[in-house]
């Protein structure tokens, strides 16, 4: 990530040089796969965007492009960042709900570590499929409800696409069950997928439990990329199914 950061600032000729003769080893030592991914870094306004406001990752314009549209955050709210890692999420959440003045809350978990984050309180090396960790969420948050709660996890990639999908979908699921404990009425979920035949389980569940169910795909998610996101709003207080 630093050689990344470098090439958007203007140094001195002779680092210009340093960092030459550096791309050129790297990009030999690099396969294709690997150039592809660095070159689209570098051409990434969103990863540019991250970089000039401090962001940990380009994923948070994600985040603040559906909050603008759909209205998910408000200030005050308690929510939980699943698969936080890095914290991009995490730091568009206190920016938007003022946990600096005791109002909102923000709790972001993972399986990796999170560096930390004033404002933030995080789960690092949890499992958000685990009962146990369930029990930490409810026992950290504020009467152990939630008013939000937010997934943009994913499994690590088998290369499989049809066996990765089916992975997710089983971590989106035990998600929106754990909402039925944790998600105070009128409560709002949103969780990555990527789209593919088993979706709709995911879809179904959640209109079961919440009055509104849409599929929304921000710009910042790139084109050629399957996720999309599934947003759900209004957490029925019973979860009586339809």
């Amino acid at each position: 990530m630093s050689y990344i950061c470098s090439l958007w600032q203007t140094p001195s000729p002779l680092v210009q040089c340093r960092s030459l003769h550096v791309t050129l080893r790297t990009q030999k030592a690099k396969t294709g796969a690997e150039q592809i991914w660095l070159t689209r870094q570098q051409r990434d306004p969103y990863v540019k965007a991250a970089h000039a406001q401090h962001y940990r990752c380009r994923s948070a314009f994600k985040l603040l492009e559906i909050d603008k549209e759909h209205k998910i955050l408000h200030p005050g709210n308690r929510v939980v960042d699943c698969g936080a890692a890095p914290g991009a999420w995490s730091q568009v959440l206190v920016d938007k709900l003022d946990p600096a003045e005791s109002v909102g809350f923000v709790l972001g978990v993972d399986l990796l570590r999170i560096a930390p984050l004033e404002g933030a309180v995080f789960l690092s090396k949890c499992d958000l499929t685990d009962p146990a960790t369930h029990r930490k969420i409810i026992d950290l948050l504020p009467s152990g409800q939630a008013d939000v709660i937010l997934s943009d996890m994913a499994p690590n990639a088998s290369g499989i696409k049809e066996l990765d999908h089916q992975r997710l979908v089983g971590m989106c699921l035990s998600l929106v069950d754990f909402s039925g404990t944790v998600l105070r009425p009128g409560g709002n979920f949103l969780c990555k997928i990527w789209d593919g035949g088993e979706s709709s389980l995911i879809r179904d569940r959640l209109q079961q439990r919440f009055q509104i169910v849409k599929t929304v795909k921000p710009k910042a998610s790139r084109t050629e990329s399957a996720e999309i996101y599934l947003l759900a709003k209004s957490h029925k207080s019973n979860n009586a199914p339809n």
